[in-house]
């Protein structure tokens, strides 16, 4: 199978894996804020933080290691196997004993229950990642959609049906909780990866050469996107953070979704060519291109349609979330970007340069996170919308200078889809001054007129990036027939 191929295949697969996956807990989200209260979505949220650091040292940088390695053994896998473990529990004991703490901190008691079963996420992610990283290097992301799909749905059934027995909050902790346990199961199941009993210091530390400058900056870009959620939870009110984690889910959708199957596919897609310039140029263009056409297209479609969207889909209880959410979309459209220009960096082995890019961007954001606390979250959402423009150019220097793809030349190449996205936004948010009633029926009014305005200037005015996407499509779908 060709590079192409392969790269089109595990984008496909990846993108069913994240947004099949994630469409369906995008639905149970939708029924679940029917069914509880903003301030138990914000509980959730206070803990996010600290989960989310805990998992980021049991990655420790390895997967991506491991992928970029070329001639990985049992022996690397089993030591990093054992690794992982080893932190994942570990981390579970100190989430486990600071329970009290962090339920003071925020003085929320019913936390520290909260915070005790949750960290079980922990040891069970320990156990997942090496089945996920064998899949991501052999570019096999079909096995993974297929487990992603399925837990989810299971996972959502368990979190709906406690939901409905009036559990409250713990059936929030149930959904995330199931989800990850099925994915572990699954992939053990059907991967059939076993560890040996082995751990080499040899392998650990050639590894850890490369994977350690990524835990340390996978740490910082962890704490920072997750800091605000401490932050609106310590300095505002449960009530608050669950507006903000609402709109940050909706958000996500597209935005984080497509960021993750940009990046899983890319980065071994990438490493495969590493030493071939040219070609590495070549295909890292048309990734930039092709993606962020989507991307902005999504992000700014998602602004048009935010309040019509919102009180239609998790009722008028919710409506404090749709301005976050419109400008955490401003925010969300540079994260594939981020993603490509970081992995970049990776392929290239310069992992120590993506260590200092991240202490440098941290450190300019962290007068918008003190600007938050006085201002509000508004403002602090403001400084994350200019704060990521800004990591964009540094991140785009760095590697655009490796492979000579320059951050004028990336703008270039993006901003007649950015034009694209703005004008046929504007005119769907325009459709929301319509004297219409029902929001459902303008939801579906915008959604509708969107979609055909956009096929139809592409189609007129031929845009490459519409025209390259659609080829592939109808070449897939043209195989599918044949077969």
């Amino acid at each position: 199978m060709s590079l192409k191929q392969k790269t089109i295949n595990g984008i496909i697969w990846s993108a069913i894996d994240s947004l099949g996956g994630q469409g369906i807990l995008f639905v149970v989200g939708i029924i679940l804020a029917r069914l509880l209260s903003p301030r138990e979505f914000g509980l959730i949220g206070m803990i996010t933080v600290f989960i989310a650091v805990s998992e980021t040292f049991i990655n420790s940088g390895f997967s991506s290691a491991l992928i970029r390695k070329r001639d990985c053994t049992q022996t690397d896998y089993s030591t990093v196997f054992f690794f992982n473990l080893a932190v994942g529990i570990f981390f579970f004991i100190l989430l486990f004993f600071s329970a009290p703490a962090i339920a003071n901190f925020f003085e929320e008691p019913e936390l520290t229950n909260i915070v005790k079963v949750l960290g079980i996420v922990l040891i069970i992610d320990s156990l997942t990642i090496i089945q996920r990283t064998i899949l991501a290097k052999r570019i096999d992301f079909k096995l993974q959609a297929r487990i992603s799909v399925i837990a989810s749905i299971g996972s959502g059934a368990i979190a709906i049906t406690m939901a409905y027995s009036g559990f409250g909050i713990w059936c929030l902790v149930a959904l995330q909780l199931s989800k990850q346990a099925l994915n572990s199961i699954f992939l053990w199941l059907w991967n059939r990866w076993k560890p040996m009993l082995v751990f080499s210091k040899q392998s650990f530390l050639e590894l850890f050469h490369f994977g350690g400058k990524l835990l340390l900056s996978g740490l910082i870009d962890t704490l920072y996107r997750n800091i605000y959620y401490l932050i609106i939870g310590k300095y505002f009110s449960a009530q608050d953070l669950g507006f903000y984690t609402r709109a940050t889910q909706f958000k996500d959708l597209p935005a984080k979704n497509l960021n993750t199957i940009i990046a899983k596919v890319s980065y071994p897609v990438l490493s495969t060519i590493q030493d071939d310039i040219p070609r590495l140029r070549a295909n890292y263009q048309i990734l930039i291109r092709s993606t962020m056409f989507i991307t902005f297209i999504l992000n700014m479609g998602l602004v048009a349609v935010a309040k019509p969207m919102v009180l239609t889909l998790i009722g008028a209880k919710w409506e404090p979330s749709i301005i976050y959410l419109q400008m955490l979309c401003f925010v969300g459209m540079f994260y594939p970007l981020h993603a490509l220009n970081l992995n970049m960096l990776q392929v290239q082995g310069r992992s120590d340069l993506f260590l200092k890019l991240e202490v440098i961007k941290k450190i300019l954001a962290v007068p918008t996170i003190i600007i938050g606390i006085f201002w509000g979250i508004k403002i602090m959402i403001l400084g994350m919308m200019v704060n990521t423009i800004i990591a964009y150019y540094l991140n785009s220097y760095w590697s655009g200078k490796m492979i000579g793809y320059s951050f004028k030349q990336q703008v270039k190449d993006i901003m007649p889809s950015f034009m694209l996205a703005l004008i046929v936004s504007g005119f769907i948010y325009s459709l929301g001054f319509l004297p219409i009633d029902s929001y459902l029926i303008l939801l579906i009014l915008q959604i509708a007129i969107g979609a055909f305005l956009t096929i139809l200037i592409c189609e007129v005015i031929k845009f490459k990036d519409y025209i390259y996407i659609k080829n592939i499509a109808f070449s897939k779908i043209l195989k599918k027939k044949l077969k």
